[in-house]
């Protein structure tokens, strides 16, 4: 029979913080908090297997888990003393998902399951408070008609502001027995009146259909949305935990909260976080009630009145500080933990690794490291690479005037600007029309995913820093500001007030500074922030930890400054097609190409000649002895010409040309599949003249670059679109002339590497004979891909999402690699390539390689460096930093 439930509790547990895949983050962690014997309730968890098998047989559960649970349940009213169902002294339970990567607040959960019209009495009787007891019925209700019965939770809401109104109450905190009594009658009849049916009051038919929502929520939409932005599989599945109920709603001497052990957006070593008293955990979350902080260097630092738990309950505050060093010092990482107290009990619910911003999670990590904490490979392998866009992030400048609106929490730094929209939908229409904008709530929930994630910046007037706004917003690296109260949304109006009766609307700009928690009218000046500190020390380490090289994509002296400023090795594609687009260029390149005979091509390749040149010395210098890749002409020619009738007329007139004739030109340029025509090496076989000019160019550059720096360029020419052996040799003459010319007019040479970019899957299978010509691959994987696949990239927008969403992609194999079918081409060629040539340089230029995952692939296939635009270059470090480590660990049978 197969074991569905592992149980823990007790300072006992049958899994461990290991089992995550089996266990569910949650599951994993409340077992290894048992195992260190710590105050968790006790429970029972169920095993992500039975996910699959839920979806595999028609959303239904195993026949034999009820057994294996209800012994489960057995353990924990033995432990608790309370029986599950029972009118006296009654057990109630939490049912909870946790799947093995954190998707905090994505799935469902019910609290306070066990509680009808009978075991209510109960639970007042033995709590010997009735309020307590309604008040915990209403919020099951509430939390179950919506999870399982699929009753909207907006309908509960409206009956209870509705009745808080009625009474002239501010706060659920002032209703009495009677009065949650009388909610919970309300409740009941729209249930009656939605659902058709009666409240069920079978505490075991409550469970079971509690756990089977639980797993329901796993493919609930923003579960999906969630996944698909962070690429989680959905074949992982998630766990669920069931755990005795322990109040955080019973009176003054109660409490729950949320806690960091180190500032989640500064990473300082300081204890962070939120409670309430007299409240159960979704009111911390949810942004009801403004929560007090926890430290009283917290409350101090907000300003806030309340006393902190520190002052409020120094017996419980002392424990829990305890608790919080031990969790961090055990897992060797920040924390995100939840507790309860209950009259004076301290009791843990969650631990898990913290979400946190770039900048935090930088500090952390080298912080551990000067703690003895963790190793320095241990600490590269701590940062997403793909997080570090983060740090790139414009924040205000601090000369500007600030018109501000208004304040709220900073709950994830950095600054952003936009037009402002109220809704998730709005967002994600504006993004789609390439508009910015500010998405501007009273509270977010998990229904707001893709709308957060398509806004610039988040703007809450509720919620506190670790409010549902707040996490989402840190783990996305955008800025946000919550618990504005001194702004207020009328997304009925579409209007936002700020103070001084300041109104705005839909579609007006505001900017965001999620360091300071301010909230500017207008668009304001922004600065780019400098990497260093933290950041260096970490690349540092990175650099000294990776094996492969990482180079940039780089076309103008712009873009190869930034750069060499962002770390990168040099240059391992120069397009230099792009160098024509500009100003005059453009005209002389049209002549090139309008001309009717050699004699006139290389009259206006004479002309082109000093502006590749001067564009290739600039390169040349800024890299200063790093090598240059530089690929000869690929796109067709007609790129560089008119499209429409009236551009046509514009450079007709401009050249001094009819405009019949050049229509005439253009349409003889013409072809039905261009990006498989006339272009790459097939260019410099019909016009080889157009090859030696960019040759000669590069090589008068080199000699000129070299006197001017005294560092030799280390230079390495390459020949787009090969298919056939031939083909190379025949551009290679061209090159090897126009180096001797060069060499015999200038008196010096220049050494330099020929190759190819393999991006036909001729190519992958024929490179051990290209191989025997070319002195480098390059690996176009942006054309290999649409070679391989036969789509072309510029259309796969239309049905790629499709592709992924019916389960027949996992990924874009534009953004990601296609490890099975173009990795294996990659690995083919690499192999084959260096069975001819035992030094053959190999790398990859495409898209591919800024992508964490494709540089994972390189790191195994051995190749020597990859190639990506300026601004991944911090990522590419960081991830062939972590792929090296990775393999080593993989090697000594280490897990990471």
């Amino acid at each position: 029979m197969a074991k569905w439930v592992y149980r823990f509790g007790g300072g006992q547990a049958e899994g461990k913080a290991a089992d995550t895949a089996l266990l569910g983050g949650k599951g994993a962690n409340l077992a290894e908090m048992a195992l260190l014997g710590l105050p968790v309730p006790p429970g029972l968890t169920i095993v992500t297997d039975v996910c699959a098998w839920y979806y595999a047989h028609g959303r239904t559960l195993p026949e034999d888990l009820r057994a294996q649970v209800l012994d489960g349940i057995a353990a924990i009213e033995a432990q608790t003393g309370r029986l599950f169902g029972g009118t006296v002294r009654p057990l109630l339970l939490s049912v909870r998902s946790g799947a093995s990567a954190s998707m905090p607040g994505m799935m469902d959960t019910v609290l306070n399951l066990g509680l009808n019209d009978e075991t209510v009495q109960a639970l007042g009787h033995d709590a010997g408070d009735a309020r307590f007891a309604w008040d915990t019925y209403r919020r099951f209700i509430q939390m179950y008609a919506s999870v399982v019965l699929g009753v909207d939770h907006e309908i509960f809401e409206e009956i209870l502001e509705d009745e808080k109104a009625r009474l002239g109450h501010e706060y659920d905190t002032e209703m009495s027995a009677v009065e949650w009594q009388h909610v919970v009658a309300l409740y009941k009849q729209v249930i009656d009146e939605e659902f058709g049916a009666v409240f069920p009051q079978d505490p075991h038919e409550q469970l079971w259909k509690a756990i089977a929502a639980v797993f329901a929520s796993w493919m609930n939409p923003r579960a999906v949305t969630f996944r698909t932005l962070h690429d989680i599989p959905a074949t992982s599945g998630t766990a669920v935990s069931v755990q005795a109920m322990v109040f955080g709603n019973l009176g003054s001497t109660s409490a729950t909260g949320v806690a960091f052990t180190r500032n989640p957006s500064t990473g300082e070593k300081t204890l962070y976080g939120e409670f309430l008293v007299n409240a159960q955990g979704e009111d911390v979350v949810a942004g009801i009630r403004t929560p007090q902080s926890i430290t009283e260097e917290g409350r101090l630092a907000t300003g806030s009145e309340k006393p902190s738990m520190e002052k409020l309950m120094p017996a419980a505050f002392a424990e829990f500080r305890d608790v919080c060093n031990r969790l961090e010092a055990h897992f060797r990482d920040m924390q995100d933990i939840e507790f309860t107290v209950e009259r004076g009990k301290l009791f843990m619910l969650q631990t898990r690794a913290a979400k946190r911003t770039t900048r935090a999670a930088m500090k952390i990590a080298v912080d551990m490291v000067d703690e003895g904490l963790i190793a320095p490979e241990d600490a590269v392998c701590r940062i997403e690479p793909p997080s570090l866009d983060q740090l790139l992030h414009p924040t205000i400048d601090p000369g500007i005037e600030r018109r501000i609106l208004g304040s709220g929490l900073p709950a994830s730094p950095g600054a952003a600007s936009g037009e402002i929209v109220f809704s998730a939908e709005e967002a994600v229409s504006a993004q789609a029309e390439g508009r910015k904008v500010i998405l501007v709530r009273t509270e977010t929930s998990p229904e707001d995913i893709h709308g957060m994630h398509a806004a610039e910046g988040i703007l809450t007037t509720r919620g506190g820093m670790t409010s549902h706004a707040a996490v989402v917003a840190r783990g996305m690296g955008i800025p946000c500001v919550v618990g504005a109260g001194s702004i207020r949304v009328d997304a009925r109006n579409d209007r936002l007030m700020g103070t001084g009766g300041v109104v705005l609307k839909r579609g007006d700009i505001i900017t965001l500074d999620g360091s300071s928690g301010q909230v500017l009218i207008g668009r304001v000046a922004m600065i780019q922030p400098e990497l260093s500190g933290d950041f260096g020390r970490l690349m540092e380490w990175a650099d000294r930890s990776r094996r492969m090289t990482v180079r940039t994509n780089a076309d103008t002296p712009q873009d190869a400054r930034a750069a060499r400023a962002f770390g990168a090795e040099g240059i391992g594609l120069c397009r230099t097609e792009h160098m024509f687009f500009e100003g005059e260029r453009i005209h002389v390149m049209r002549e090139m190409i309008l001309a009717e005979n050699e004699a006139g091509r290389r009259a206006a390749l004479a002309r082109l000649l000093p502006m590749q040149r001067s564009d290739f010395v600039e390169l040349f210098s800024i890299m200063s002895g790093l090598p240059v890749t530089i690929r000869l002409l690929d796109p067709p020619l007609h790129e560089f010409l008119p499209k429409t009738e009236a551009e046509i007329a514009e450079v007709a007139q401009a050249m001094g040309m009819e405009a019949g004739f050049l229509a005439r030109r253009i349409d003889a340029l013409h072809e039905f599949n261009p990006m498989m025509g006339h272009r790459g090496c097939r260019l410099a076989i019909s016009y080889p003249e157009i090859a030696e000019m960019q040759a000669r160019a590069i090589f008068e550059a080199a000699a000129e670059a070299a006197a001017q720096t005294g560092a030799p360029v280390a230079l390495e020419i390459m020949v787009p679109l090969v298919g056939l052996r031939a083909e190379l040799d025949y551009v290679k003459a061209v090159i090897d002339r126009a180096a001797a010319a060069v060499a015999e007019e200038t008196g010096t040479s220049s050494t330099y590497l020929a190759g190819t970019m393999i991006e036909l899957p001729r190519a992958a299978l024929r490179a051990h004979v290209i191989a025997e010509t070319a002195q480098f691959f390059s690996f176009g994987t942006n054309d290999l891909t649409q070679t391989t696949f036969g789509i072309s990239r510029d259309d796969a927008a239309g049905f790629i999402p499709t592709y992924q969403k019916k389960g027949i992609i996992e990924h874009d194999p534009f953004v990601s690699l296609d490890f099975e079918g173009v990795g294996e081409l990659i690995e083919l060629a690499a192999e084959r390539g260096r069975r001819t040539r035992a030094d053959l340089k190999l790398g990859i230029c495409g898209e591919h390689g800024g992508d964490p995952a494709s540089i994972r692939f390189c790191e195994g296939a051995g190749l020597d460096y990859v190639s990506c635009s300026p601004y991944r270059v911090p990522i590419a470090r960081l991830a062939a930093a972590q792929a090296t480590i990775r393999g080593q660990q993989a090697g000594r049978g280490q897990v990471s």
